[in-house]
């Protein structure tokens, strides 16, 4: 088999094919509407049989998160996939591995809320995700693909960062890139890591030993108030190093744009056309779209927005992502949000029409 196949895949698939290519060890997982693909085609590939891979349907969600802390306290690369609510009985667990400082991966293919809400597309989950959804101050790397493509892409990338920030990650998907079709690009095979070699990556992991040869205990526990606040402190300089180092962003035709669109993932899809409809109308627009929702490209869009008319949040939800754009821009230039609820995708002369409107 090459290395490299292009291929016509559904979102969720790519992910499932990725996840298979980049060397994962174990996915443990429960089927929830619009992701069940990823666990399908895992089922499907029977990569136990070719990489070694485990793929496990857990019993509940609580349960895919907790063995995916046990692993990635083992030093493995595991990952869950779910949907919103799905993600929200994960948040524990989350939590738990953002206090332990373990990396892993967990992808939410949103879906319309509240509660179980609808089977729909949504990105009503942003706050869930950029905020720490879960207990205590803690953050988790937040990537949010526009395409197919960037699924296949992201699932390598969110791994490296887990590993190299010991660090959840989270790819934040939503229910039409994870169930469009297009053509993607599968990354070459990577070998699983040996024993060997897990054990000199990641010297913290269970089998490893203290400076005083005691064995390694993993936790988020700390009953010491001084001692949990010093961990507390480690980790908001580990979150600061993130900020400074991590952010990732794309733009188009901003340069010479009186008004600035700034949206992600399937909302920047469809902010592409109406980019393109408004500058035939003679309204000069350009977009910025977030890649990392956490780390926020805060500088970048204080920078973009700079002498523009009116900035122009699209969000699929009732407005989250606005608030993170008005605190970058600090009051210098008109913010405004745009967006459909209700599993509702927003058309892009929905979005022409609210420029129109809202400056």
């Amino acid at each position: 088999m090459a290395e490299q196949e292009v291929t016509l895949l559904k979102g969720n698939e790519a992910i499932a094919h990725a996840a298979i290519r980049c060397g994962a060890d174990a996915f443990f997982g429960y089927p929830i509407t619009p992701q069940s693909e990823i666990i399908e085609t895992l089922s499907l590939l029977k990569p136990w049989e070719t990489t070694g891979m485990v793929v496990l349907q857990a019993e509940s969600e609580v349960s895919s998160i907790n063995m995916v802390y046990g692993g990635a306290a083992a030093g493995k690369k595991v990952f869950t996939s779910s949907s919103s609510p799905g993600i929200a009985l994960m948040q524990e667990g989350i939590s738990y591995m953002a206090g332990a400082e373990l990396p892993g991966v967990i992808v939410n293919v949103q879906r319309g809320g509240p509660g179980l809400g609808t089977i729909q597309p949504s990105q009503s989950d942003y706050f869930q995700a950029t905020r720490g959804g879960g207990n205590g101050d803690y953050y988790v790397i937040v990537l949010a693909p526009a395409s197919v493509q960037e699924m296949a892409d992201f699932m390598g990338l969110a791994f490296d960062l887990a590993f190299k920030y010991r660090i959840p990650a989270m790819i934040l998907s939503d229910g039409v890139i994870g169930q469009m079709m297009e053509r993607v690009v599968l990354p070459p095979y990577k070998a699983r890591r040996t024993e060997d070699e897990i054990k000199k990556e990641c010297p913290w992991a269970t089998f490893g030993r203290t400076k005083d040869r005691e064995p390694n205990i993993i936790t988020s526990l700390e009953l010491q108030p001084e001692r949990m606040e010093e961990r507390n402190l480690h980790l908001q300089r580990k979150y600061q190093t993130i900020m400074e180092n991590e952010v990732r962003y794309e733009t188009q035709q901003c340069e010479d744009a009186d008004y600035l669109i700034v949206a992600f993932g399937s909302a920047a899809r469809i902010s592409e056309k109406a980019m393109e409809m408004a500058r035939n109308e003679g309204i000069k627009v350009g977009l910025l779209r977030p890649i990392t929702l956490w780390p926020f490209p805060t500088k970048e869009v204080a920078a973009m927005a700079e002498g523009k008319k009116g900035v122009l949040s699209v969000e699929i939800n009732a407005g989250q992502m606005v608030e993170d754009i008005r605190l970058a821009v600090n009051g210098k230039v008109p913010v405004e949000h745009f967006g459909r609820l209700g599993g509702i995708v927003p058309e892009p002369d929905e979005i022409v029409k609210a420029l129109k409107e809202k400056f």
